[in-house]
């Protein structure tokens, strides 16, 4: 990171920032003066690794290690490869599943490849790093960790956490009531053996950054409980539009992966993103400084037709996860689906339907009529809603209405059909030999 791309106030600017942005929840006391010394500081945030990508949610903690790094501090991204094994109680209304030692190697190392699209890992002062807390708890016994951690902690301070007290009728296992130790352990090997100074996280790990400070405090100044080490955490990102943040319209994660969310479709999430939304997500997902989102803010309220705010947000936010070329892809792409002429360039056609993951047939369901078309390509439940939504008018072939469900429409390039069922549902149909 060159200084060109620190801001002028650089690290002691940070939480001001985060307020502007509406980002912060809570930081500890001292941390501003702290990051006013002059001083390099080093933070982390973990990851866990419960999936082999990371999603939408997680920008919120990406964008605080970018914002960190771009102050000129050190960011630290933990891969939870340990306490993965064992799973976070925060948040959650049930236990969660466990996962193989296999699977969670194999899903951190995807996670590591995520992260390095956001932070820089030059080698350097400020470059990141990337950890595994399996490299240290794997190899601690029993007997180390009840001395060198349980011991400092006591029963009533682990029941006071909200982690723990949301969870204590429904039900929590021994080994959930030890996360909050076992994360505080990684903190304090961080904070010895990495120089990290501070963990970052969701408002949902409050207790448990606490916890970490705490066990810092004890084993590395004794009983004296100087401010060593800080935490910062940031607000839970709830719709105003009352929507789930990072699921789809229908119910489904999206992805940061490619292979699990298109970058089409994640370029249309953000596309569609409501009014009372959008203002939000400039603030928190993008590095914009005010004067740029005033002007969209205003945008929003005078000309909220245009959308204007989202078509930037959605490319901004597509480019930064998976590149500019494929954001104007999706840009592209959008504007061929959303146009009143039928698409007929066999070259566009292709992009569509595999940005869309369209839908794909064989040659005798093309030859057996729109009716059976439409159902075999799962556009429809059943041939008899087939036949009910052609009567009504409502299926058009290649930019042609059809009045009758035996109609054969002719493939475009020997391989291509495209269909609209009502007015906005298009899809790219790939007709390929059995």
């Amino acid at each position: 990171m060159t200084a060109s791309n620190t801001p002028a106030n650089g690290l002691p600017g940070l939480l001001s920032e985060l307020e502007w942005r509406g980002i912060l929840h809570a930081s500890t006391p001292g941390l501003a003066e702290r990051l006013a010394a002059g001083r390099l500081i080093a933070a982390y945030i973990g990851f866990d690794p419960s999936a082999d990508s990371l999603h939408v949610g997680h920008l919120i903690p990406i964008f605080g290690l970018i914002r960190l790094q771009q102050r000129g501090g050190r960011p630290v991204a933990l891969v939870g490869g340990g306490t993965g094994l064992i799973g976070d109680p925060s948040g959650r209304s049930a236990e969660r599943p466990m996962l193989s030692e296999e699977n969670v190697r194999s899903n951190a190392d995807a996670i590591h490849s995520q992260l390095s699209r956001f932070l820089d890992f030059t080698p350097g002062p400020t470059g990141a790093v990337m950890a595994n807390n399996l490299d240290w708890l794997g190899k601690m016994s029993m007997i180390e960790y009840l001395r060198d951690v349980g011991k400092h902690f006591t029963i009533p301070y682990m029941l006071a956490k909200d982690s723990v007290q949301t969870r204590l009728e429904r039900g929590l296992s021994f080994t959930e009531f030890s996360y909050m130790t076992l994360q505080a352990a990684d903190f304090a090997h961080l904070y010895r053996h990495y120089g990290v100074e501070m963990q970052m996280g969701g408002a949902d790990q409050w207790g448990n950054i606490t916890a970490g400070l705490e066990l810092i405090r004890r084993t590395s100044v004794g009983a004296e409980g100087a401010d060593v080490a800080h935490g910062i955490s940031y607000k839970l990102l709830l719709s105003p539009s009352g929507a789930k943040f990072g699921k789809s319209e229908a119910g489904e994660s999206v992805w940061l992966d490619a292979a699990r969310t298109t970058p089409f479709a994640f370029y249309q999430y953000w596309l569609n993103g409501d009014d009372r939304d959008v203002a939000t997500y400039m603030r928190w997902f993008t590095l914009w400084g005010p004067d740029e989102v005033a002007a969209l803010d205003t945008a929003i309220a005078e000309r909220p037709g245009e959308r204007e705010a989202q078509r930037r947000l959605a490319f901004d936010v597509t480019a930064r996860v998976h590149g500019a070329a494929a954001a104007q892809d999706a840009v592209e792409i959008s504007a061929a689906l959303f146009q009143r002429e039928p698409v007929t360039d066999p070259g566009l056609l292709a992009r569509i339907h595999v940005a869309t993951s369209g839908p794909v047939v064989e040659p005798g369901s093309v030859a057996a009529g729109v009716g059976v078309l439409l159902a075999d390509a799962g556009l429809v439940p059943s041939r008899g809603e087939a036949r009910r939504l052609v009567a009504g008018g409502g299926i058009t072939v290649n930019g042609e209405r059809i009045s009758d469900p035996a109609a054969v429409p002719t493939v475009v390039a020997g391989e291509w059909l495209e269909v609209r069922v009502g007015k906005r549902n298009r899809s790219i149909v790939r007709v390929v030999p059995a």
